[in-house]
């Protein structure tokens, strides 16, 4: 067995009795493994190591995390936005490491079960990735490969550009999402590595590239009245055009010919229509957003143009059309209510496109990012604690606000490669 050497080296004389008399049972009921309800023992033993024993090698990492700057007020980046923010590792003691690595990642992916009877199911799933970054910040630097870092707080500050190409918004479903996040990973000898992340809003920029985008949109339907109504109603709709912005509204127009013995009234259903795709199969969600008629009528042996304006929420969602497996779109449906009678239905797509925020403004990011990381002229990294050098720049938020500053250590001796800069 390979626990007990980890474990006596965790602290006090408590702790190791504590951890050995553990790591003896696993020993002692090693052999169960063989037997028919041995591996679920064996699996439940393993679990309680872990529980009792892995704390204990981690206490010195008090704090690992990472966070990022916000660049506009609703907290949204988009193709080509530098993301500026820092990982952040507390330590109560001197502490080994083998590694500490920065990742910026994007990717979709879908799952769901179908059932088919009783007791059969099948699961459908499918993923795809848009970018992976990852670069080393502290890697076996030392001849032992470990780095030392001394007590105390440590930030690494780090600079990430998202990439121009066309990549989908984030995206969240029971089904299915589109996540975009950066984070770290502390790798330590004997010890199970820590990992920190934080997602951010990634909301892709507008496509004007999409067909038929700014062009007019029309439909028109016929209904013949047979059982409880006779005569021939019909409706033409049209809009100015298929995309529209976030909060912007839809004038559509609706002109309806009534030639049957029954009146009708025109009703409009803005909806959302979230496809995703894996393995050939498709599943599709539908849902209301918003429901709007008009109280007038149109009477029997009538001729009527009328005219609706819908508003588009402007915290709606931007439509996601540049995802293989993950669709987000829109549609208008527009019916006539005709009692006892199937209503007449007419579909118009809207494309919502996304709203440009405005960004604040904010320091260089060569400053504090990977980018500044790479000058000649920055001090090298030590375990000792010092304070953060002054930047010539406005600096972001104050480090001074996360506590102890006078063991806290900025360290700026590490780079990514030119190709992930701004």
């Amino acid at each position: 067995m390979f626990f007990p050497s980890p474990c006596m080296q965790a602290a006090g004389a408590y702790k190791k009795n504590r951890c050995n008399h553990i790591c003896m049972l696993l020993i002692r009921h090693k052999a169960a493994v063989q037997s028919i309800h041995g591996f679920s023992f064996f699996l439940v033993l393993q679990e309680t190591f872990i529980f009792h024993c892995v704390p204990l090698w981690t206490m010195t990492i008090q704090n690992f995390s990472i966070e990022y700057d916000a660049i506009n007020s609703q907290n949204t980046f988009t193709n080509g936005d530098t993301i500026n923010g820092r990982i952040i590792l507390e330590v109560s003691k001197e502490t080994k490491i083998q590694s500490l690595m920065f990742i910026a990642k994007g990717k979709a992916n879908v799952i769901w079960h179908e059932h088919y009877g009783q007791h059969q199911h099948r699961v459908f799933w499918s993923d795809e990735k848009y970018y992976e970054i990852q670069h080393h910040i502290l890697r076996e630097a030392r001849q032992d490969g470990t780095e030392v870092v001394g007590k105390g707080r440590h930030i690494f500050p780090f600079s990430f550009k998202i990439p121009e190409r066309k990549i989908p918004s984030s995206f969240k479903d029971c089904t299915g999402k589109i996540v975009h996040k950066v984070g770290a990973e502390l790798k330590q000898s004997m010890k199970l590595t820590k990992k920190a992340k934080a997602h951010f809003t990634f909301v892709s920029k507008a496509d004007m590239d999409i067909p038929d985008l700014m062009e007019p949109q029309y439909g028109c339907k016929d209904k013949s009245l047979k059982v409880f109504g006779s005569g021939n109603v019909s409706m033409n709709v049209h809009t100015k055009r298929m995309g529209y912005m976030q909060g912007e509204p839809v004038t559509v127009t609706v002109e309806i010919t009534n030639r049957s013995s029954r009146g009708v009234k025109p009703k409009f259903i803005l909806y959302e229509k979230r496809s995703f795709f894996a393995q050939g199969r498709r599943r599709v969600h539908t849902k209301e957003i918003l429901k709007e008629k008009i109280e007038d009528v149109a009477k029997s042996e009538s001729e009527e143009s009328v005219t609706k304006v819908i508003p588009i929420p402007k915290r709606l969602p931007p439509s996601i059309l540049n995802c293989s497996i993950i669709k987000l779109e829109y549609r208008l449906k527009i019916y006539l209510d005709i009692k006892c009678a199937k209503d007449p239905v007419i579909k118009l797509p809207i494309v919502v496109l996304p709203e440009v925020p405005a960004v604040k403004n904010s320091p260089a990011p060569a400053e504090f990012g990977f980018e500044a990381l790479g000058k000649p002229n920055q001090p090298t990294w030590s375990s000792t604690p010092q304070q953060a050098a002054h930047q010539p720049l406005d600096p972001p938020p104050p480090y001074g606000v996360y506590a102890m500053p006078q063991n806290t250590n900025t360290h700026l001796d590490k780079a990514l490669p030119s190709k992930y800069l701004p």
